[in-house]
């Protein structure tokens, strides 16, 4: 009854004055529930698991895949320059490694009278049922849901655009675009006087647009090396549009304008000030009624949580973000956790929203991992501080530009070249080490650097 009346008074709209009661169930394991396995979800279980292990604790990993793959990496998926079976992190061995538990489903709703969480039904390609649904409790829970891709409601862009969100939809992509790329190769063999051309379009001038835009070209290049002797990058058309003043408007304009150089050298049309109003079957309609037509279209024009994290009872923002405190806690629940692009976190003292980047997720997860060992000993909570570390933007082989050091620099440490592609790949080898630890994430990258000498540059099937 003690419990229940201490439980009772943390769910409740007013924070509970520090020290925070510990979370200690007596016999019964302290139960940790994580929803999402992306880049902080990933990381929080694995520092979690090697802190607490199994003997008093459950720590318990969520996620509808059955494997992770860093998601600033979807776009070399999808043009097929990186094999995603190579680098992705399957979580059942992943959980044997590191002491936690790993369940398929994706959240259907949150009991938090009862504190238990409901999975949805787990369905094979078929439709048949593989998992029925059940719940899970939890005594403490964290949601690092990550985010969808934001159509805005314009018609027609669910129905005939692609996204680039998560592997799956990487692949759809990789398989479209060699379909449309073996049409156009074998159209030539036939007519060598025929002008035949792979269209993509791309919605959106942020990272992802220009990432794909860059990559794409890079890919083309290596085709004819593994069989589309006739086809190279002359042979794809790529059309990047904006609806904003420039690309990447995260970044100093000199940078910006720097990468339009850099597409606009390689081929890419880049379009800014165009606003795509409609989407059909083989074009995109703009605001002043051109049609733009292509084989391949692209949404990556923002970012939002999931339509189902609106129905789950917390307090969310218009684009279904949940709304957390200083201490990364929601505002609705004290026992409910929120980190990454699925929260809204705004620093204390006012400001803007911190924007959904891996750094922050990466960042949040970090400050969980203290604010869940802070509760564990009834200490008072920390409060989430973000550090800008600033932006990168990969264009494949031919360049990366970027900002460093943010907070410190107010964003004006501009970098360009070698110096921006060193950093930039380190990035990704700080989060091997986030999600494997020192040991085998030192191991993982000696493993990458061998494959990209032995294995083939392209992924064609």
């Amino acid at each position: 009854m003690e419990h229940q009346d201490i439980a009772a008074k943390e769910r409740t709209a007013l924070p509970a004055k520090p020290p925070y009661p510990r979370i200690n169930k007596g016999a019964r394991k302290t139960q940790i529930v994580v929803v999402g396995g992306g880049a902080g979800g990933l990381e929080l279980v694995r520092r979690l698991g090697a802190k607490y292990g199994r003997r008093n604790h459950d720590i318990i990993l969520v996620d509808q895949n059955l494997s992770h793959i860093w998601k600033p990496l979807l776009h070399e998926v999808a043009a097929g320059s990186l094999d995603a079976n190579l680098d992705e992190v399957g979580y059942r061995s992943h959980c044997a490694r590191w002491g936690y538990r790993f369940f398929q489903g994706s959240l259907e709703s949150i009991d938090r009278q009862e504190r238990t969480i409901r999975l949805a039904p787990v369905l094979d390609d078929h439709g048949k049922e593989v998992i029925g649904a059940h719940t899970i409790r939890y005594d403490m829970l964290v949601l690092a849901m990550g985010s969808v891709s934001n159509d805005f409601g314009v018609p027609g862009v669910k129905e005939h655009c692609l996204y680039l969100d998560s592997r799956a939809q990487a692949d759809k992509f990789r398989r479209k675009l060699l379909n449309h790329c073996l049409r156009v190769s074998r159209a030539m063999l036939t007519d060598p006087a025929a002008d035949e051309r792979v269209k993509v379009a791309i919605v959106g001038g942020g990272a992802t647009g220009v990432e794909l835009a860059a990559e794409l070209y890079n890919a083309a290049s290596g085709l004819k090396y593994y069989g589309l002797e006739v086809f190279d990058e002359s042979r794809l058309e790529v059309t990047l549009l904006e609806a904003g003043e420039r690309i990447l408007p995260a970044l100093p304009e000199r940078l910006s304008n720097s990468a339009r150089d850099e597409l606009s050298a390689l081929g890419v049309e880049v379009r800014e000030g165009v606003q795509v109003i409609k989407a059909t079957p083989g074009a995109l309609v703009t605001k002043d009624g051109e049609e733009i037509e292509a084989d391949l279209m692209v949404w990556a024009a923002g970012v939002k949580g999931a339509d189902f994290i609106a129905n789950l009872g917390l307090e969310v923002t218009p684009r279904n973000q949940i709304v957390v405190k200083p201490t990364l806690q929601t505002v609705t629940d004290q026992d409910i956790f929120a980190l990454g692009d699925c929260c809204a976190f705004v620093p204390e003292g006012g400001g803007p929203q911190i924007p959904p980047r891996a750094q922050a997720a990466h960042q949040m997860a970090e400050t969980v991992y203290r604010n869940i060992r802070h509760r564990e000993r009834g200490r008072k909570l920390e409060t989430f501080i973000y550090q800008d570390n600033g932006s990168l933007v990969s264009l494949s082989r031919f360049s990366t530009v970027g900002s460093l050091m943010g907070n410190l620099v107010g964003g004006a440490m501009a970098i360009e070249g070698r110096i921006a592609r060193f950093i930039y790949t380190s990035l990704y080898r700080m989060h091997l080490i986030g999600i494997h630890g020192w040991m085998k994430g030192l191991g993982l990258m000696i493993i990458g650097r061998v494959n990209r000498i032995v294995r083939p540059k392209l992924k064609l099937h």
